[in-house]
């Protein structure tokens, strides 16, 4: 076989490759071996028919006909081998010399990956966020724990407020006719959670326990059942009971009675060390994202189309998964959120093409810097896995081998060493005092 590669235009290239009598004829001669003992002959047993005969029985060109079907997909994949191309997209084939006796030629028309033209991606300068944790952050998950762990008391005496749990009662008519979903009994509704719809938990305020009281609330425009958005709606509510949070005073006794220490200053000690932890993970993913998005704007190429469609077909694929691990299906979500797939897909084309640029940067900065995954930090990875799911290393290396994952897996570890090669290199600057976490995760 023989191949040569042209590009035409901006990731297309055309291959052009021939086939060679040898190769032609190895080909119909287990096409010939095939067909025989699938066609019955009259006068020959069934597998028995000479090839001769069989050819005049079937029609001159048939064997040959067929030994095509399979030469030129076979080929293709031997010329992409040969060529080094790096296809995107499925070829349009063109067969330019099909005549039995000469050597059979095709054309494959391709997408393929785009050059990457770095630019500037060491030394970047980085506005490294701040990590303080402020004395406020401290006294918020302080009070977060006191609320988790606060004991509910009922109210007998005195009207619903802000942060009540409150049993209810209630059914909802849409122009004075019920409606299914719109009915609950002994349901436990803490106010200002936004878990109903807008508006209805702030019209429970200043009831009392055994009041009755319809409320008229509006369903959102966006809302996931299409019969309800935007429509008027009357709940009528009765009050069953009131329950009110109670909270232990922040002293000793309230640590030792949370925690495994004996005092609220240990306590607080331990939780603003844990609040320092999570600032640090965040600044440095924050850090990665700005060195990963620089070197991206950095950088010169234009991605195919070909290739963002099937980046955007993987990412629905891998929600419908997500969806039916969370026990719910793509067309239940589809319906709830009003959405249909067209719709989805092109909202997750924005992403995918920022996935596709980030992957291919990345893979191109490792090249240059000749990055490599030792058999070592191989081993480690595997090792990681290998406790997550109770496996041995060696049987998940032969999985991950089987299913083609190995070097998915070895491509994703050499790209993070290369994103940790630019950190690791970028010009970190401090960020003032008033830039927080919270405004560069905006």
């Amino acid at each position: 076989m023989k191949a040569t590669a042209e590009k035409t235009e901006k990731n297309t290239v055309v291959l052009e490759v021939e086939v060679e009598q040898d190769q032609i004829n190895k080909a119909v001669d287990i096409s010939y071996r095939k067909m025989v003992k699938q066609v019955n002959v009259p006068g020959f047993r069934k597998g028995k028919t000479p090839r001769v005969v069989l050819e005049n029985f079937l029609g001159k060109g048939v064997l040959f006909n067929d030994a095509i079907e399979s030469i030129v997909p076979e080929a293709y994949i031997d010329a992409v081998k040969e060529t080094g191309v790096e296809p995107v997209s499925e070829p349009e084939l063109e067969l330019t010399q099909v005549e039995e006796g000469k050597p059979i030629k095709f054309k494959a028309t391709i997408k393929v990956k785009p050059e990457v033209k770095l630019g500037q991606y060491n030394y970047l300068e980085i506005i490294r966020p701040q990590a303080e944790v402020t004395d406020e952050e401290l006294h918020a998950e302080l009070e977060k724990l006191r609320n988790k762990h606060a004991q509910l008391v009922t109210v007998e005496d005195g009207p619903v407020v802000m942060g009540d749990v409150v049993t209810i009662d209630y059914t909802g008519r849409i122009d004075g006719e019920e409606f299914e979903g719109g009915k609950g009994t002994g349901y436990a509704l803490e106010i200002g959670s936004k878990t109903f719809i807008p508006g209805f938990e702030e019209q429970l305020k200043n009831m009392t326990n055994g009041e009755t009281r319809d409320i008229k609330v509006t369903f959102p425009t966006d809302y996931g059942k299409k019969e309800f958005a935007g429509r008027d709606a009357v709940f009528t509510v009765d009050v069953k009971e009131i329950k009110r949070k109670q909270l232990a005073p922040l002293d000793d006794e309230f640590a030792k009675d949370v925690s495994e220490f004996d005092t609220l200053e240990e306590l607080r000690a331990s939780t603003l060390n844990n609040l320092k932890k999570v600032k640090e993970k965040i600044v440095a993913r924050q850090i990665k994202n700005q060195v990963i998005t620089s070197a991206v704007e950095n950088a010169e190429l234009d991605i195919p189309s070909e290739m963002v469609d099937t980046q955007v077909e993987s990412m629905y694929k891998d929600m419908e998964r997500r969806l039916f691990n969370q026990g719910m299906t793509m067309d239940q979500y589809l319906q709830y959120s009003g959405s249909t797939p067209e719709k989805m897909k092109q909202g997750l084309r924005d992403d995918a093409g920022k996935s596709i640029k980030t992957t291919m940067v990345l893979e191109a900065i490792a090249k240059a810097e000749q990055v490599e995954v030792s058999e070592e930090e191989l081993e480690a990875e595997l090792k990681k896995m290998s406790e997550m799911y109770g496996q041995s290393t060696d049987i998940l290396r032969e999985i991950l081998r089987t299913q083609g994952e190995l070097e998915t897996m070895q491509s994703s570890l050499i790209r993070e060493k290369a994103l940790d090669l630019l950190v690791e290199r970028a010009n970190l600057v401090d960020a003032p005092a008033a830039d927080t976490i919270a405004d560069n995760q905006a």
